[in-house]
Formats: structure tokens, sequence, C-alpha cells
């Protein structure tokens, strides 16, 4: 019983169809966004949702009851224990937050994928360097921001008159967005030189900080590929030691074999 459900669980079927009861699910919560769809579907949704929470609900207490113990170790096994919690929480009045929560679901893609679960696991390795560059841009906006809001917030009060305002155009400069001809030309128009002040802006903040961030996700990447390609390696390893072991434990008894037929000769 225990080994048929365990097999079950980690069998590829049952996870492609979880998968595509997660992408199913995905789309009906995209359609219920719509008024008219809700009005005429609105039924069927209800009971597909159900049908939905109810799998997912099997699912968690069959990988319960296959890992015990063990489950609630697994971070991602968590994280699916608490989306189908809060699933299962009723959205009547004053809990109709969670019924917005439900979306969370959709999130279980990452846990049932493992590509995507490698490219998470190396985003969450790299949070205390990300921090790190986050504090450095955070300081560079700062003094920007100060210095904007002295050079050009009497000119342009919509766009620097207040720390708020110039932090808010400086991260408008940073993506790139409309920051030439929306913003710094007609500010060049008053104040020539403004050049000076924003294109170094753009060159520490946008090339530099970001691509140091991705520089961080690459390597983060490519670590998790060394360990992975390492514990392949390991594996291969191990199985040639116990080839080889078994071969010559083969030779050997054919050698004793040998020596057993020459003797009765």
């Amino acid at each position: 019983m225990y080994t048929s459900i365990k097999t079950f669980v980690d069998s590829s079927k049952f996870q492609n169809f979880i998968i595509g009861l997660i992408i199913l699910n995905g789309i009906t919560m995209g359609l219920e966004t719509s008024k008219s769809f809700t009005a005429d579907f609105g039924v069927y949704i209800g009971i597909f949702d159900i049908l939905v929470i109810s799998i997912f609900t099997i699912e968690i207490l069959l990988r319960i009851y296959v890992y015990r113990l063990s489950f609630f170790k697994d971070p991602w096994s968590i994280f699916d224990f608490s989306v189908v919690v809060i699933s299962l929480v009723p959205a009547n009045a004053g809990f109709e937050i969670f019924r917005i929560l439900r979306v969370l679901r959709l999130f279980r893609l990452i846990t049932v994928v493992p590509q995507m679960r490698k490219i998470v696991s190396a985003l969450i390795s790299v949070i205390p360097g990300m921090i790190s560059i986050a504090a450095l841009m955070s300081l560079f906006f700062y003094i920007f921001a100060i210095m904007a809001t002295q050079l050009y917030g009497e000119k342009f009060p919509e766009w620097f008159g207040t720390l708020g305002a110039s932090f808010y155009t400086l991260f408008q400069i940073m993506t790139l967005e409309s920051w030439s001809m929306g913003i710094v030309r007609p500010v060049m128009e008053v104040y020539p030189l403004a050049w000076v002040f924003f294109v170094p802006f753009i060159f520490i903040v946008t090339f530099v900080m970001i691509n140091l961030i991705v520089a961080i996700v690459v390597d983060a990447m490519a670590e998790i590929n060394k360990d992975e390609n390492s514990h392949i390696i390991d594996e291969v390893h191990v199985s040639e030691i116990s080839t080889n072991e078994q071969i010559f434990a083969l030779r050997t008894e054919i050698r004793e074999l040998k020596e057993l037929l020459k003797s009765k000769g």
C-alpha cells in the first residue's frame, strides 16, 4: 500500500497532471476577471475551483503520508501546504482577502517544475549580495535626489519639487523610459549643462548597478549548475566503482570455477 502510493505520488504522470491542473486553474482565474464570462459560466468556474482545491488537498495528504516528517522539513513542501491551507479558508465576511490570495495557488507551478525551482533557488541564494547592491543604489539615489531637488526643483516642481518626486523621476530615468525627450531635454532647455548630472547617473545606476545584479544572478546559476554536474559525476564515479567491484567478483568466481573443473578433470 505504502509503496504503491509513493510510486504514484513520485510518478511523472502524476506530476504532469498537477502541472496541467495548475495551468488550467490559472486560465480559469484569468477568465474569472471578466464580468460577462463570470455571469455566464460562474457556476461552472466555482465547481471547477472546488474540484481543483480538492485534488490539491488530496495530493498534499498523500505526500504527507508518504514523506511524513520529512515533508515538513522541505521548504517547497511547506509552501505547497500553506497555499492549500489558504485556499481552504472560506471567503466569507471578514475573509475576502483569502479569495484574492487563491491566486497564490499558481505559484505551485514553481515547486513542481524543476527548472523554475532551480531559478528561484538561485535568486534566494543571491539575496545577501542583492541587498548590498540595493543599499548602494539607494545611497546613490538619495544623493542624486537631493542634488536634483536643489538644482531643478524651482523650475520643474512636478519632477523635482520634493525629495519624493525626485526619487520617482530618477527611477523613471533609471528605467530609460522617456528619459531623454520626456525629462532631460526639457530640463536642458533651461539648464544646458544638465546632461553633466543625468548622464553619470544613468551610467552608474542603470548600466553599472543593474549589470552587477545580473552578474550575481548568473554567477549563482553557474554555481548551481556546477554543483549539479559535480553530483552527477560523483554518482557516475560511485556507479563505476560498484561495476568494477562486481566485475572483479565475477572474475574471481570464474577463476574458482575453472580451478574446480581442473581439479575434477
